[in-house]
């Protein structure tokens, strides 16, 4: 009997070719205010969900833990991504519809899967992505259907998002104004949400405690720039993607997480010429931020930095770096 409920479970929670085995276990909601909750996956004991072997799933995302939000008034609400699959989708839609909401829009922070996975959970709703982002998630399509991007699971149907902006978007529920911000950081395609009435950002992955994965290593001097002028938005607290969950319970992050990311950023790219760069460990780039209270180390994230070590490397091995103070 055990193993024929397993089997149902594996069964129902089939997502686009691949059977996310559900684990409500790590599942937690923070109500940051009265028309603010987040919901929190992952960071797992056991830490596989999916396979055995590496996946972007279990070894990527819910190893480090997702965190999607949603702002909501009468019964109306935005959805700040969608997790990494539809199960995990279902649980958000299902608690806001129990909520009494009826109407839903989805606002993607950039293209990576582990942030549109459970689309297809809105696909009779407005999906709205940077134009960026809608037109990279367009021409891989095929490719994250196929799980060729990042490796499988592959998510299909992969909804596309049906509304685009350039720069700036200003959505509003009742009188409660949202403004959204395309922002090159992280991914080009980056787009932060702005609530100016409480002062609070949604950050996406421009912002990861406790350091940033390094996607685009061409791009890390105008991450930098767009990260000091990030700062000049009416915000207080900071409600990133991946972070510590108890700090996401306790009232977000300060302005100096985007010292802290900035800080990261300028050691990893000044030192790519020192001798043993490739082996230089978390705490000489991330010590003085932890100590500050900025940021967490959390463990997982060793292999992050290994990760992005050997990808700004890789790119600045034959070039001189570029100085980012």
């Amino acid at each position: 009997m055990r193993l024929l409920a397993l089997c149902f479970t594996l069964l129902s929670a089939a997502v686009g070719g691949f059977a996310f085995a559900a684990d409500s276990s790590n599942q937690r909601i923070f109500k940051i205010n009265d028309h603010l909750l987040a919901f929190y996956d992952g960071r797992d004991a056991n830490g596989k969900r999916y396979r055995p072997e590496w996946n972007w799933v279990d070894d990527g995302a819910m190893k480090l833990g997702v965190a999607t939000y949603a702002i909501h008034k009468g019964d109306r609400a935005i959805v700040f991504d969608t997790f990494t699959s539809v199960e995990q989708a279902r649980w958000v839609r299902g608690h806001l519809e129990k909520q009494g909401i009826k109407q839903f829009t989805v606002v993607l922070s950039h293209w990576h899967m582990d942030h549109v996975g459970g689309n297809a959970v809105y696909r009779n709703s407005n999906i709205i992505a940077s134009d960026l982002g809608r037109d990279t998630l367009t021409n891989l399509k095929d490719k994250i259907e196929a799980g060729e991007v990042f490796g499988p699971p592959g998510i299909k149907p992969l909804i596309l998002p049906n509304v685009a902006f350039h720069g700036r978007m200003d959505l509003y529920l009742d009188d409660l104004k949202i403004e959204l911000h395309n922002v090159n950081i992280h991914t080009p395609d980056g787009t932060v949400l702005l609530i100016p009435s409480d002062r609070i950002l949604l950050a996406g992955d421009t912002l990861e405690d406790s350091v940033t994965y390094i996607a685009e290593a061409a791009d890390l001097p105008e991450h930098v720039k767009n990260l000091r002028s990030l700062k000049s938005l009416a915000f207080e607290r900071i409600y990133p993607n991946h972070g510590d969950p108890e700090v996401i319970r306790n009232g977000g992050y300060q302005k100096t997480f985007v010292d802290a990311t900035v800080d990261y950023i300028t050691k990893m790219v000044s030192r790519v010429q020192d001798k043993n760069y490739l082996d230089s460990p978390l705490e000489a780039y991330i010590g003085d931020s932890v100590s500050e209270g900025s940021i967490n180390l959390y463990e997982p994230y060793r292999d992050v930095h290994k990760d992005n070590l050997k990808a700004v490397h890789d790119y600045y091995k034959d070039k001189p770096p570029p100085s980012l103070n």
